[in-house]
């Protein structure tokens, strides 16, 4: 009896995480849907002053992560070459 007990309890137990997860995940989905749609509505309302705003803010997101990029190539390059010259060095 406590064996069917215990298989009833951890069938419960994941039927209901398993409809939590679900439902969490189907809410994300639709909010972010949701905030997409209401993004490229603003975008297409907006007048024209506002677009080149718009766009002059990503341009400058995707200019400092251009910068960051290649400051890490940058340092990676510097480290792989004193990696190599250290080696040479140690032969």
């Amino acid at each position: 009896m406590t064996t069917q007990q215990a298989v009833r309890r951890w069938i419960m137990t994941g039927a209901v995480a398993a409809v939590t997860i679900t439902g969490t995940y189907y809410g994300a989905g639709l909010k972010g849907e949701h905030e997409v749609k209401q993004q490229k509505k603003q975008f297409l309302e907006a007048t024209p002053e506002e677009r080149v705003a718009q766009l002059e803010v990503a341009r400058a997101g995707l200019v400092l992560k251009k910068n960051e990029m290649e400051r890490k190539i940058a340092n990676f390059a510097k480290r792989r070459r004193a990696k190599e010259q250290a080696e040479t060095e140690g032969k």
